[in-house]
């Protein structure tokens, strides 16, 4: 009589579905930017790049949306956020996209000028000329 072996549990199925649920995670899930709410296609220029605080404000700009602290806001609830800062010395750092109207950035800047808020950088790609 002829002695049978011990068959084994084949893992390999087991190690393809880990594979595939890892995968799936990765590509389902959203990897959140810092405070950044709107899509925006930058400028170019060849400015000297800064160091990004925690403690500045974040102000987004396209054709028909506006963002601050990445949150989807009216040009009224920006100057209402903007009315609350109390310390005027703070950062504020502006990304507009390239293709929004100027009266748009005029509009955003006055309101920055009213509340004395002067410490400003406007973010832009790097220049790959």
């Amino acid at each position: 009589m002829k002695r049978r072996e011990q068959l084994g549990i084949d893992l390999t199925p087991v190690i393809d579905v880990v594979f595939i649920l890892l995968i799936f995670f990765i590509v389902s899930s959203v990897f959140k930017k810092d405070e950044l709410a709107l899509i925006l296609d930058l400028p170019e220029a060849n400015a000297k790049t800064t160091e990004i605080k925690d403690d500045q404000i974040f102000i987004e700009l396209n054709e028909n949306k506006l963002a601050i602290k990445g949150i989807e806001v009216s040009f009224e609830s920006l100057e209402a956020n903007l009315q609350e800062i109390k310390d005027n010395k703070k950062a504020v750092i502006v990304r507009i996209d390239k293709n929004t109207k100027y009266e748009r950035v005029i509009k955003v800047l006055d309101l920055l000028q009213k509340y004395n808020l002067n410490n400003l950088a406007l973010v832009t790609n790097e220049d790959k000329n």
